[in-house]
């Protein structure tokens, strides 16, 4: 049974502070939820609980890591992009310093606390600080890539987390590459580039097309920044059609990665995005909000007919 994707972050913080004493620990009064509590319980002399004080504690882990420690902050991917920002900006990346960003329960995860609680922007504001790198799970191998490169990486890094399990779609030998995307299913008449759960849900979608006789290629873009141009431009060579896939708004995250990628390099796709069509989100079961916004198999399903409508 897949494990949540926080679990194996915890799981893998824990692992890796036993063998770097340089890694520290800061959570905003949520290391239950954020699993940061893992790590806490191993190595209690390396984690500090900053309170509900996010922008104090995104400064604090700037201080740590002029020392030379190795700072992961954590809490929930709305606040630490939104309360967070300000010492992310001008102080982490500004400096570029050597902090790690958990943010945890991203998109609709945290699915009964509403828009105060969901991070449907946090891609767009991260990928847009200089210097930052942004990653983003699709299942637990790639978390525990993710969390592991975040600590052998120098420079900042947000990884994008969620509270949910996603099913599993890598085995633990799978080799991932900051700066690579990942073709996980071949297709020939359109190419859907998807992120974090969208990538499961892209798989089923592809599977219903299929069944109608349409041959769908499925990337999973866990490196939204940097992001594999290369692999963007030959999809879209190949198929001939783009679909993006992210449980994010459709403005500023991957979506917007890959057409300014597209634009850049003269590709003539047809494109369509699938996404949280620029509005808040609201409280309920989270597979009914997925439904409702559109970021399920349904949508990504309803993405491809919207794209080879325009295919010439």
């Amino acid at each position: 049974m897949p494990k949540a994707i926080r679990d194996v972050y915890g799981e893998a913080l824990a692992e890796l502070g036993a063998v770097n004493p340089d890694i520290v620990v800061l959570d905003a009064d949520l290391s239950g939820s954020t699993k940061s509590s893992i790590f806490k319980k191993a190595h209690p002399e390396r984690f500090f609980n900053m309170g509900i004080a996010e922008s104090n504690m995104v400064a604090a882990a700037a201080g740590l890591s002029v020392t030379g420690k190795i700072p992961f902050v954590n809490t929930f991917s709305v606040f630490l992009t939104t309360l967070g920002l300000i010492a992310a900006r001008s102080q982490i990346c500004y400096g570029n310093l050597n902090v790690k960003f958990g943010g945890a329960y991203s998109g609709m995860s945290d699915a009964f606390d509403g828009s105060s609680h969901h991070a449907t922007e946090d891609i767009a504001v991260m990928r847009s600080l200089p210097g930052m790198t942004v990653i983003v799970p699709s299942d637990a191998a790639s978390t525990l890539w993710a969390t592991k490169f975040a600590a052998e990486h120098k420079g900042p890094v947000y990884l994008r987390l969620s509270r949910e399990a996603f099913p599993d779609i890598y085995d633990v030998a799978a080799k991932f590459e900051a700066g690579k995307g990942a073709v996980v299913k071949d297709g020939k008449d359109v190419s859907v580039i998807a992120c974090g759960l969208m990538v499961s849900k892209a798989l089923e979608a592809a599977a219903v097309m299929e069944a109608r006789g349409v041959s769908v290629r499925v990337i999973d873009m866990y490196s939204i920044k940097p992001i594999d141009e290369e692999l963007i431009m030959k999809c879209a060579a190949e198929t001939g059609a783009v679909v993006t896939a992210e449980e994010h708004n459709i403005y500023g995250g991957l979506g917007g990665a890959v057409s300014e990628i597209l634009a850049r390099g003269g590709a003539g796709a047809p494109t369509e995005f699938v996404g949280i069509r620029d509005r808040f989100t609201e409280s309920g079961p989270y597979p009914l909000l997925l439904s409702k916004y559109g970021v399920d198999a349904g949508g990504v399903v309803s993405g491809i007919e919207k794209v080879l409508a325009r295919k010439k």
